[in-house]
């Protein structure tokens, strides 16, 4: 018991903790995400290479409900209904159909990624204190709310389904 309680906490943790950092973040996905694409997708700024590749493998691929706060963002960008299609299906976007969708701002060859990451993030260190931490806070609320909703439902069916699979591969 005391691992599956764990497993709830730091789920949760990993996600609410991230949402809770006070200035603007700036996700960079260099490669394939298919696992916990979540945590780069809930930054302010999301920034994929050319060779980026998002599909959420881990759950449906092996048996388990999507329910650690994927499912949450991959419906919140992509639309609940094409949101669900990719969970379900364990559909592969390429960082253009990312882009073309509204999951990732921008896609970019490899050797520009971390430059503009960098550039972005000076823009914003030129900004008050304040506002980055107010505008942080203004634009993360109702996300953090969301997630607070989808995480903990979601974790504890996402840990129901895994304990069916182990229960049935013994």
């Amino acid at each position: 018991m005391e691992l599956r309680d764990q497993t709830y906490w730091r789920g949760r943790h990993n996600v609410i903790s991230q949402l809770d950092i006070p200035v603007p973040m700036i996700g960079v996905v260099n490669g394939p995400a298919i696992a916990h694409s979540e945590l780069a997708l809930l930054c302010d700024i999301v920034l994929a290479s050319e060779t980026a590749l998002f599909q959420d493998f881990p759950h449906f691929g092996n048996g388990v409900a999507p329910g650690d706060g994927i499912q949450v963002i991959w419906m919140l960008l992509l639309g609940v209904n094409r949101g669900r299609y990719f969970l379900l299906t364990q559909q592969k976007l390429s960082a253009q159909e990312a882009l073309d969708l509204g999951a990732v701002n921008e896609v970019l060859p490899t050797d520009q990624l971390l430059p503009r990451a960098k550039e972005l993030a000076a823009q914003m260190a030129e900004k008050p204190p304040l506002a980055l931490r107010y505008a942080r806070l203004l634009l993360t609320q109702q996300l953090k709310r969301m997630m607070e909703d989808g995480v903990s439902i979601g974790l504890a069916l996402e840990g129901l389904s895994a304990i069916e699979v182990m229960r049935q591969q013994s």
